[in-house]
């Protein structure tokens, strides 16, 4: 995605975000809409943040964010 003259990758999913920034990835805006959804950009000047977030799915942190989830359903 490019704005601002910027090369910048957006996602709503917070888990993704968090591991972005486990990577490195600068954080440039972040907020959540009227729709109640989150929304999260990164400057990605090299294009790797949709490579990385593809990477997370297979990653631990993907695994723990399941778990996380799963434990919530329990107690809600």
């Amino acid at each position: 995605m490019l704005r601002e003259g910027r090369d910048l990758f957006e996602t709503s999913d917070l888990a993704i975000a968090a591991y972005l920034m486990l990577h490195d990835f600068k954080l440039v805006d972040a907020c959540r809409l009227p729709t109640g959804k989150f929304r999260f950009v990164f400057e990605d000047p090299d294009q790797k943040a949709k490579s990385k977030a593809v990477e997370f799915l297979s990653s631990d942190c993907s695994k723990f964010d399941t778990h996380i989830k799963n434990l919530k359903k329990l107690l809600y």
